[in-house]
């Protein structure tokens, strides 16, 4: 089968793998229809490299059931699926309390088990989720960085009435503006440079767009907030500038919520550093998607606001490519050759 396998530093290749086969026998088969580019991916591309070389990358993905080991009831050959990819071990301390997101041993698909960026992919029973009848499987690619938003709302205090900031409108920025909506949010900002992000943003239901182009968020938020600032500030960005600046966002007694990940050292000013012990912030991370019993109430929820409508994945997909394009398009994205919101590749 055609895969895209990672070996090296921006050396992502388009290439033949064997097809997987049932090994356990709680295993699934599925052949992939959509499978999206995580930011994480472009990370790992750019300058971490693989964690073993070779690997077949990605990790968002949805598709058709073609195969199923002997012990599998709850799956069938042709149900219409998504995957949760991440694995946890089950036995550590923080894996014993509960928290698997927090699993020493944490992984995903695409990193130390093969991944969804080909034409066939293959998880345990328990990691399959059977999509309902009106998720069309481009929306479905989407309930893996969905969830991982999702689990990050559910670990602050938001609720209905709150207004909630978002910086970085690229795909988890425009996730959570819609998870801000279904938490109750009555004002949702939405901060990017970008302003056809931004434009994105307002369809999928931001009220405000600031883009700090056109002066500082934080003054452009108090102006929105009668210089009060607002209840959740959601780092969505992953970049050290934004790493600060989210700092300054929230109100007195506020929350700031990080979900990006910036992989440079972060230089924080005193004026940043000061909002979190002047104004009382309380600082959450947010690490990957899942919660017990697994996969967790963000996959379950995801599966049913994407249902609904709640969740409208199709705005924020900018393009849809064949897998070949794979190494051409990684190189477009850290170059920023082409502007890319959510890339979708069908194997």
């Amino acid at each position: 089968m055609k895969t895209l396998n990672l070996y090296g530093e921006q050396d992502i290749r388009f290439e033949d793998t064997p097809v997987p086969v049932i090994e356990k026998e709680d295993d699934v088969v599925i052949k992939v229809k959509a499978v999206g580019v995580c930011g994480s991916d472009i990370s790992r591309y750019k300058k971490l490299g693989p964690y073993v070389e070779g690997m077949t990358f990605g990790h968002e993905f949805a598709g058709e059931v073609v195969e199923v080991g002997p012990a599998v009831e709850r799956i069938k050959v042709g149900d219409r699926v998504s995957g949760c990819p991440t694995f946890y071990c089950g036995t550590c301390h923080s894996c014993l309390k509960g928290n698997l997101s927090q699993c020493e041993k944490l992984t995903v698909i695409g990193a130390r088990h093969p991944g969804a960026y080909a034409e066939f992919v293959n998880l345990p029973a328990k990691h399959v989720l059977l999509l309902p009848e009106n998720v069309d499987y481009d929306t479905a690619a989407m309930i893996e960085p969905s969830s991982v938003v999702a689990h990050g709302f559910y670990r602050t205090s938001i609720h209905p009435g709150a207004t909630v900031a978002i910086m970085g409108c690229g795909s988890i920025g425009l996730l959570a503006i819609q998870w801000a909506r279904i938490f109750g949010a009555k004002k949702v900002i939405a901060i990017d440079i970008d302003d056809r992000k931004l434009d994105i943003a307002e369809k999928v239901g931001a009220d405000v767009r600031v883009n700090p182009k056109n002066g500082p968020s934080h003054h452009q938020v108090a102006e929105v907030t009668d210089q009060i600032g607002v209840d959740l500030a959601v780092e969505c960005a992953g970049s050290p500038i934004t790493s600060e600046q989210i700092l300054a966002l929230s109100k007195k007694g506020g929350e700031v919520l990080y979900m990006g990940i910036p992989y440079a050292p972060i230089d924080m000013e005193r004026f940043y550093f000061e909002k979190i012990v002047r104004n009382e912030l309380k600082i959450i991370g947010s690490w990957n998607a899942i919660s017990a019993p697994f996969p967790g109430e963000e996959w379950s929820s995801t599966l049913h606001y994407m249902s609904t409508g709640q969740l409208n994945i199709k705005p924020m997909i900018s393009h849809r490519l064949p897998l070949e394009k794979g190494p051409d398009t990684f190189q477009n994205l850290i170059h920023q050759n082409v502007s890319y919101v959510k890339v979708l590749f069908y194997p």
